[in-house]
């Protein structure tokens, strides 16, 4: 008899009038949200204006949704175009599978678009939202309990997940919550970057490449634990493969960085009045600049004082002369 596990929602989606509220949906939009409003913090308080950051993330967020789902529907493509699946079924983004892999690469994309319209470096950016797209997968994970998915082996620990559902294959029971270990352990590489960052300073992408590494390994971990189908290479599921790699290349992305731009950028994002570049070039060009128009004007006006102060000189001596000159 189970003492104490974690209730599954009976449905997945609420009706509001007309609207169905879904939880997998509700969950991706709060998890967007918060990491705008958080790497709109970090953005400022590196140097950058309000606003940027969602201004870039509306060129991001789309590519990123696409990336995920296509990422999704080519790992798992049984799921939508073997017999008796409809092919429509790819396009229900809402009933879940989104792979934070595709998610991320194609998302990248649409924000170099962004940054590169405003001037912005892209591993700034990325810099200051990788915290706030740790929490956002916190949240996101909450979606899969919604529709009763991405589970673990059966058990009977107080924390289980219970699924009561029957459909697609599913087993009523008891399961470890491979959702909610996933959303605690983004939450915890959430805090381990925006700690790092505060202490190493961390720059030019750094901060990026550190939150792609903690994922990477909790999400290896996590991905044993599951018991849903997937595609396997050697007998390891292939998301495990694919948190191999992309760990191996962000700890490589974070020496060769290190090495070759130590330190952090001073200016991450142009003038208001587009006078500097991302590298504060321009900007100091124009400090330069500034600062040379000024000197030129104090040495016109210390130049103008002599003339009028000999001037006066001249004035006086004249007088002087013309008084001795009635005197004598």
């Amino acid at each position: 008899m189970d003492l104490a596990f974690i209730p599954s929602p009976s449905r997945g989606v609420v009706e509001l009038g007309p609207i169905p509220l879904r939880g997998y949906a509700f969950c991706i939009i709060i998890g967007v949200f918060v990491a705008v409003w958080l790497g709109n913090k970090r953005w400022i308080d590196r140097g950058g204006r309000s606003g940027t950051v969602a201004d870039i993330a509306v060129w991001a967020v789309p590519f990123g949704l696409v990336g995920g789902r296509l990422y999704h529907v080519i790992t798992d493509y049984q799921l939508y175009f073997s017999d008796g699946r409809d092919w429509v079924d790819a396009f229900k983004i809402w009933e879940g599978g989104l792979g934070i892999w595709g998610a991320i690469a194609l998302g990248a994309v649409g924000a170099w678009i962004g940054c590169r319209r405003r001037g912005i470096p892209l591993p700034a950016w990325a810099d200051a939202l990788a915290p706030g797209i740790a929490l956002a997968q916190a949240i996101g994970r909450w979606g899969n309990w919604f529709n009763q998915e991405l589970y673990g082996k059966a058990t009977d620990v107080p924390w289980a997940l219970k699924i009561t559902s029957a459909e697609d294959g599913r087993v009523p029971g008891t399961y470890h919550p491979t959702f909610l270990y996933e959303s605690l352990w983004c939450i915890g590489v959430a805090v381990l970057v925006i700690w790092a960052d505060r202490r190493f300073k961390l720059g030019h992408g750094r901060a990026f490449a550190l939150y792609v590494a903690a994922y990477c390994a909790g999400r290896g971990w996590i991905e044993y634990m599951r018991v849903d189908d997937a595609h396997h290479v050697l007998g390891v599921r292939l998301n495990v493969w694919t948190a191999i790699v992309v760990f191996l290349l962000a700890v490589a992305y974070l020496v060769v960085s290190a090495k070759k731009h130590p330190g952090r950028e001073e200016i991450v994002e142009p003038d208001p009045d587009g006078e500097s570049s991302p590298d504060g070039s321009d900007a100091d060009a124009s400090k330069l600049t500034k600062a040379e128009g000024e000197g030129k004007d104090a040495k016109k006006a210390d130049g103008a004082k002599a003339d009028a102060s000999k001037e006066k000189a001249d004035a006086k001596a004249s007088d002087e002369e013309a008084g001795s000159a009635k005197k004598s």
